[in-house]
């Protein structure tokens, strides 16, 4: 006798070997002939038509006419709109930076774009006794912070532009009590670094907020190519490497990319 939870569990065999031939159409990007797709899909053109018929009728895929070459279908691309419309980028990554915090031993953040600038929105403390205050609500400088640099990258130049003509003139004006703030780098300067930070996919600060403290930041964009999120990995300097190319860079940029996925980029 079947139990509760195995009934829950059981699928549809035939529903499951059909989605191997939309799985194999979304892969490819492009129309697809019914041999084709069936050898993606590990099955004989005869067994398939069957399935690209029923699927057709659905709306999930439709047929040109002129090279009999299949295609997703309205139906699809519906499904497809609705779903990058529920995707939040947070609640996707906030499992996932809990995880990188434990596999790499450091404490992992997530920051949102708000009014005042790059915003802690999460916070995945590391799994070890050397820990990093954060806070969330704490916005970050856009010069002087790796996410803060992330995100000038990737948001529009203009917008970027006057967020360091603003953030220039509040630091002409140091609040009572306060040391002057180091002094900000020229538009031009600005723009060198953050051309370095598109070049690798990446931002990195050492030591510039407190001393002794590295960060490495990775972008997460949307489905139109916008940036979404910045993932943020924070740790004392002398176990936390910032190589480009180095463990926490990798797996940084690796994380990043599969919430991105989730969003809709292609890989």
């Amino acid at each position: 006798m079947a139990t509760g939870t195995e009934r829950a569990q059981r699928g549809i065999q035939s529903i499951e070997v059909g989605g191997e031939l939309l799985r194999a159409l979304v892969h490819a990007g492009r129309p697809m002939a019914l041999k084709d797709l069936a050898r993606e899909a590990d099955m004989t053109p005869a067994k398939a038509h069957p399935y690209m018929v029923s699927f057709g009728r659905l709306g999930l895929i439709e047929q040109d006419a002129a090279s009999g070459h299949y295609r997703l279908g309205p139906l699809a691309l519906q499904l497809g709109l609705i779903s990058l419309q529920q995707a939040d980028p947070v609640h996707i990554a906030t499992p996932l930076i809990a995880d990188l915090a434990q596999r790499l031993g450091h404490t992992i953040a997530m920051a949102v774009w708000g009014d005042r600038g790059a915003t802690i929105v999460r916070i995945a403390e590391s799994p070890s006794a050397v820990h990093v205050n954060l806070r969330h609500g704490t916005v970050f400088s856009l010069t002087s912070t790796a996410s803060g640099r992330l995100f000038g990258a990737y948001l529009e130049a203009g917008k970027v532009q006057a967020l360091l003509e603003a953030e220039r003139r509040r630091s002409a004006r140091p609040a009572a009590g306060m040391p002057d703030a180091p002094p900000l780098p020229s538009w031009k300067a600005f723009e060198a670094q953050l051309a370095e930070v598109r070049a690798h996919g990446l931002s990195r600060s050492e030591g510039e907020i407190i001393p002794g403290i590295h960060a490495m930041s990775a972008p997460v964009f949307d489905h139109t190519g916008a940036i979404v999120l910045a993932l943020i990995a924070i740790g004392p300097a002398g176990i936390f490497s910032t190589a480009w190319h180095g463990e926490i860079a990798k797996a940084l940029k690796g994380c990043a990319n599969a919430v991105s996925q989730q969003l809709g980029v292609r890989p």
